[in-house]
């Protein structure tokens, strides 16, 4: 590969990047600022009109190539700004908070565009929403403050996170409060529900007996139990278990 320091400008020419909140021109129409960006990337002038028209093409666009910026969704921004990203085909494409701030119906529409890029690119996304990450990444980096936690293979994080057991049982919320504290199953949340059962999730249940243990323990208070399973982890519960007592932040 290249040195970024000695040909920095050909790395660079090998990146594709949208950044976060994607600044675009909004007193331009599309199709006048990707050639306007083709021209800046130095794209032969042969073959930035083939190209445009495949990004457009690609990137879901062609709709709204004759319209200003300024008058899209924030989906289609979005949508844009990846054209951009992909008009000199790179090698690598590096995302900033893709889905920030978009609708449900524009996350899953970019998400399924992220997806269709991974088949001919590599693609690193850069975001806080763990559940898009889930959803859309093959292999995880997780960082905080500055430091590497984990990295490798998505199923391979998740298999070694802890797996959270949920116990409902009929008690007062105080009561079941002390019973989560004294089982010692690692840290628990209680929440009172509406019927007067409560809801307890032991996220750090590491032992293999812990649904046993809640069995026993609630059966000894003659407290009936209407819930006891075992949730596979999210990649959000995985991050909390590295980064918990690690000063909290990203």
């Amino acid at each position: 590969g290249d040195c970024v320091f000695e040909n920095p400008m050909r790395v660079r020419e090998r990146i594709g990047y949208m950044p976060e909140n994607n600044p675009l021109p909004t007193d331009l129409r599309v199709g006048d600022y990707l050639k306007f960006r083709a021209q800046l990337k130095r794209l032969a002038n042969g073959d930035s009109a083939n190209r445009i028209a495949e990004v457009i093409e690609q990137c879901g666009v062609a709709d709204v190539a004759g319209r200003f910026i300024g008058q899209l969704s924030r989906g289609y921004r979005q949508r844009v700004g990846l054209a951009d990203a992909l008009l000199a085909k790179p090698e690598l494409i590096v995302l900033d908070e893709p889905t920030a701030g978009l609708d449900p119906n524009q996350v899953r529409s970019v998400r399924r565009l992220i997806r269709e890029l991974a088949g001919g690119h590599t693609v690193l996304i850069s975001s806080h929403i763990l559940s898009e990450i889930e959803m859309t990444c093959d292999r995880v980096v997780i960082l905080h403050e500055g430091r590497l936690l984990a990295s490798g293979a998505l199923e391979e994080l998740m298999a070694k996170a802890n797996a959270a057991v949920v116990a409902e049982v009929r008690a007062s919320l105080t009561d079941a409060k002390k019973w989560a504290a004294k089982l010692a199953l690692g840290q628990a949340e209680c929440a009172a529900q509406q019927d007067g059962y409560v809801r307890c999730q032991f996220a750090d249940a590491k032992s293999a007996d812990a649904r046993e243990k809640i069995f026993s323990s609630a059966n000894e208070r003659g407290w009936p139990l209407r819930e006891l399973s075992r949730q596979a982890p999210s990649l959000e519960d995985l991050f909390v278990s590295l980064t918990r007592g690690k000063g909290g932040g990203k």
